[in-house]
């Protein structure tokens, strides 16, 4: 009985030597595949307005960073109830039906009450000129966002923009109008503001009791990278929406000053904490003015380009037209065309 015993447990001894010898390879084999597996890319949500009247644009600035990048990109496109089956069928019937995208119906009715009128620059006062005030309730499941305006197209990859690191607190990040002092000459030529001076009514008391220099540098929010956790957390569209109601009461800032409604707020809540964007991702101004032009090697080398003011890239008269018109598509419906000085 005990030498049977005896071989049993000499047996059973085996057989987990065996097993655990013979298991090894397997536990290494599935640990090597799961160290190889390739990771998901992180997806880069980019919010683009695609206004009516300048759809165009909005093709333009998509074609451009679709093209420029190997990252994955979700294009949050927004518009207004009208407008948003013409922008679908140019995206769905041109080169960029590859893209991931997300048509985004804004509800100007958000606006109702918070909008001063002003007669000079009544394309100021557009809706989807404040869509940027609202990107959280927008944008549902992305903790980073950029924010871009229509008239700009990307040289570089989006990726590194997306990559702009916002330092603890802040809820976003600009570019500061005084960083980069290649564009300082093209500012001063055609009188472009540059400081709070040129966006907010300093005669006027409330603005004073903010406590800020007039000559503090200015930033512009036509391109942002937004962190979405502390925007909410922060309640910066609550802010935002307090100072456009008091601009409403007290006119304390208008499009007759340098950057029209949409900026203004965002310098007084943003004013002292936002970080900053690197000053090649947004080169400014080219839309200010029909003569004042960059050289081409400048412009060669920026990341972004912007063409805020008046003067646009898809009318006439407008400056370095060629550098945009690389990225246009045709509106398949023939609706939008570009208006040169031979049409």
């Amino acid at each position: 009985v005990n030498q049977i015993l005896l071989l049993l447990l000499v047996l059973t001894v085996c057989a987990i030597l065996y097993n655990k010898v013979h298991q090894v390879p397997l536990a290494l084999k599935n640990e090597t595949v799961d160290l190889e597996s390739p990771e998901e890319m992180e997806e880069i949500p980019v919010v683009i307005c695609a206004a009516a009247g300048r759809m165009g644009a909005a093709v333009a600035a998509i074609s451009s960073i679709y093209s420029n990048t190997e990252a994955s990109v979700l294009f949050y496109v927004v518009g207004l109830k009208t407008t948003i089956p013409h922008i679908r069928k140019w995206i769905e019937n041109s080169k960029l039906k590859e893209i991931k995208f997300k048509i985004v119906e804004f509800n100007p009715m958000v606006l109702k009450g918070k909008i001063r009128q002003d007669a000079s620059r009544p394309e100021l006062l557009q809706p989807l000129n404040f869509v940027r005030f609202y990107l959280p309730l927008l944008i549902q499941k992305h903790e980073k966002v950029i924010y871009l305006d229509d008239d700009v197209i990307v040289q570089g990859d989006i990726q590194e923009l997306y990559d702009t690191k916002l330092a603890p607190g802040h809820a976003a990040a600009f570019s500061d109008d005084c960083d980069l002092p290649s564009t300082h000459e093209m500012i001063r030529s055609v009188g472009m503001q540059n400081t709070y001076m040129g966006f907010l009514d300093y005669r006027k008391q409330a603005i004073r009791d903010l406590g800020i220099s007039p000559s503090t540098c200015s930033f512009n929010p036509g391109v942002i990278v937004a962190n979405m956790t502390e925007w909410k957390h922060q309640r910066i569209t609550k802010q935002l929406e307090k100072w456009m109601q008091r601009n409403v009461e007290e006119n304390l800032y208008s499009s007759t000053l340098g950057g029209g409604v949409a900026t203004s707020p965002m310098l007084i809540v943003f004013h002292g904490k936002y970080s900053s964007i690197n000053p090649m991702w947004h080169i400014r101004h080219l839309g200010w003015s029909p003569d004042a032009r960059y050289s081409e090697q400048f412009l060669q080398e920026a990341k972004l380009l912007h063409w805020n003011g008046r003067y646009k890239p898809w009318d006439y008269p407008s400056v370095h037209t060629d550098l945009w018109e690389n990225w246009f598509i045709p509106d398949p419906s023939g609706k939008f065309k570009l208006t040169r000085p031979d049409s």
